[in-house]
């Protein structure tokens, strides 16, 4: 196992823990801290964006420098004093019991389910099981709703399972039953899955933007001075955008306007959140277009892939597309981990960061399959060449917002056709 899977490995665990843990220290019942709760997860984002931004501008200077030891190691130190700090603690911490693994569950809700199939559904949802086992006392205890109503025929209790309940024990019951607590948890897993494929095409887009944004940052004048800005360095804009945005929305923009107007303002859900970002995302790509359109305007004719236009024509696009990143990625984190059932909020995070892997999976499919189709054989390159000046990359962006528009329209109709907790 090489150093990166390692890596990921651990990053695949702890990202996901790390911000769940944060929210558990609040209690919903109490006012304040239950808008704190809402709080940490914009915040635990801008620590990985403050985070990303130190690995971009120090790290990859001393990494460029040819001092790769050395940024190793400070890494390292990083890592180890993070750990500390987390131990530190760790006798304060409010600690909740887990719901147990989530994908035992589920299959144990499908294999109820698949046994049961021939039994009717009570109308009232009468005859499913809900009571509670012992260990099962820290769970919150869901109420029975009519969505998925097939999915019920895991509850139910049978004449053969009553017997089992009164007096064979409780290893053979536990096999052959799912409560409603249990099938409920599985009913609000599946639901929120229409709302999760949306935001995978929506996290394509952003991974494929910082990328290209940088290759068309490559091409362009780069003199600012007498100093070279290496075009990676231009990915500052989009995290100190993002950060700021988040940290004045909070600081800032809502005391201003309740200054001004007198009243607490009709802050939108997080599923309205996901919509204006996915909007904002879309006008992100137009203007990137309409940049590349004049940068090809400007560029080289002798075949370099060079333009003299200035690199500082990306900052509007590196700026809405920092704002379109708090909007979706926050809400997208509040909402998986508020819409699934309390001991789930882990999953809930993790279904969120996974949308982020699979996008740099749909991303690079999308550009491979769209230079595929717009190359030739007679040596036309594609849209999105390897010299920028031969290609047309503002038809990709182009392109790739009228996909995501799409995906706007689709993510339109889940969200209003969802019912959550």
């Amino acid at each position: 196992m090489n150093n990166s899977s390692l890596l990921l490995q651990g990053s695949g665990v702890s990202d996901p823990a790390l911000p769940t843990l944060g929210a558990d220290q609040f209690d919903e019942e109490e006012p304040k801290e239950r808008r704190s709760k809402a709080l940490i997860y914009g915040y635990f984002y801008v620590a990985l964006n403050l985070g990303s931004l130190v690995a971009e501008t120090v790290l990859a200077y001393i990494a460029t420098s040819g001092h790769w030891v050395m940024g190793f190691w400070i890494c390292t130190s990083c890592a180890s004093v993070s750990f500390l700090v987390l131990l530190s603690g760790t006798l304060r911490y409010r600690h909740y019991k887990s719901f147990g693994n989530p994908f035992s569950k589920f299959i144990q809700a499908c294999v109820s389910f698949l046994r049961k199939m021939k039994f009717q559904i009570d109308s009232n949802g009468e005859g499913l099981y809900g009571i509670q086992r012992d260990g099962d006392t820290s769970v919150r205890r869901i109420h029975h709703t009519n969505g998925l109503r097939f999915l019920d025929r895991a509850a139910i209790v049978s004449d053969e399972a009553t017997e089992m309940l009164l007096g064979e024990g409780h290893r053979s019951y536990a096999r052959n039953f799912h409560s409603v607590t249990q099938n409920e948890g599985v009913k609000y897993i599946l639901r929120v899955l229409p709302i999760w494929f949306c935001t995978v095409f929506s996290s394509s887009a952003f991974i494929q933007m910082l990328s290209l944004f940088v290759e068309q940052g490559s091409t362009m004048d780069r003199t600012f001075f007498k100093f070279q800005i290496p075009p990676s360095s231009m990915t500052a804009f989009d995290i100190i955008t993002t950060s700021a945005f988040i940290l004045l929305f909070d600081v800032l923009i809502i005391p201003l306007y309740v200054k001004v107007m007198k009243r607490p303002p009709k802050l939108p859900g997080e599923l309205q959140s996901i919509g204006i970002g996915l909007v904002i995302t879309i006008i992100t790509l137009v203007v990137a277009g309409f940049v590349e359109t004049q940068r090809l305007e400007f560029a080289s004719k002798d075949g370099e892939e060079t333009s003299s236009l200035s690199i500082f024509w990306l900052m509007p696009q590196y700026l809405l597309l920092g704002v379109a990143e708090a909007f979706v990625n926050v809400a997208q984190m509040n909402f998986f981990t508020s819409e699934t059932p309390d001991g789930l909020e882990g999953l809930g995070m993790g279904l969120s960061m996974f949308s982020s892997a699979i996008g740099c999976y749909v991303g690079n499919f999308l550009l491979t399959m769209v230079n595929k189709i717009t190359s030739s054989d007679q040596g036309q390159h594609g849209w999105v060449s390897p010299n920028l000046n031969d290609g047309h990359l503002d038809k990709f962006y182009f392109l790739t917002a009228f996909l995501i528009a799409i995906d706007l329209v689709v993510y339109v109709v889940c969200a209003k056709r969802f019912r959550g907790i």
